[in-house]
């Protein structure tokens, strides 16, 4: 298992984490931001984060049926943390800003759904996945991903399984600091798409 330390270390080697001003898809204004889509994209870094972060969620949640992620971060980290657990993975899809099963991907009643993402902020995906795991009428067993980053203030009342837990502060945007209120601010996230 990976330390806090050497996690970090692989973050920052595949410009996982960045700094400047971001405007994150909940709306919240961020000095850092975590684009784990460029940690995915270096295979060789991404296994040993997912790796680790499937040991952990062997040890938290050793019983479930299927894992669901969020389009768009969600998927490649669900299919991993899938392919090294040996359960199926799906994904949801926002189809007219709700997400949906597409592609007849389905929830089963009575399965055991562990969400994986690969970040949670104020874990709205999170929170509109497990409303489909409800409609299926079946049940949560928890959330996991590769970074929480919500300071425990998150939607999800249930325990959250991590690789990394990073405290970077957010702002509404009638509070920027002045540092952040001087740098322009982009969105990178993928909420809109």
């Amino acid at each position: 298992m990976l330390s806090l330390k050497e996690s970090l270390k692989i973050l920052k080697e595949t410009n996982a984490l960045i700094e400047g001003h971001f405007i994150l898809s909940s709306g919240l204004h961020s000095p850092k931001y975590i684009q784990c889509a460029q940690l995915m994209s270096k295979p060789h870094h991404a296994i040993k984060i997912c790796e680790s972060l499937a040991y952990k969620i062997k040890n938290e949640f050793n019983n479930f049926d299927l894992i669901l992620s969020p389009a768009m971060g969600g998927i490649i980290v669900g299919y991993e943390i899938g392919k090294l657990l040996n359960k199926q993975t799906i994904f949801s899809e926002r189809v007219n800003g709700m997400f949906k099963l597409r592609r007849d991907f389905e929830i089963k009643k009575g399965d055991k759904v562990l969400i994986v993402e690969d970040v949670i902020t104020t874990g709205k995906s999170s929170i509109e996945c497990s409303k489909l795991v409800a409609n299926s009428e079946a049940s949560i067993v928890g959330y996991a991903c590769i970074i929480d980053r919500s300071n425990g203030k998150s939607e999800i009342k249930e325990k959250i399984v991590s690789q990394i837990e990073l405290h970077i502060p957010t702002y509404n945007e009638d509070n920027l600091p002045k540092e952040l209120s001087s740098i322009k601010a982009v969105k990178p996230g993928s909420r809109n798409l």
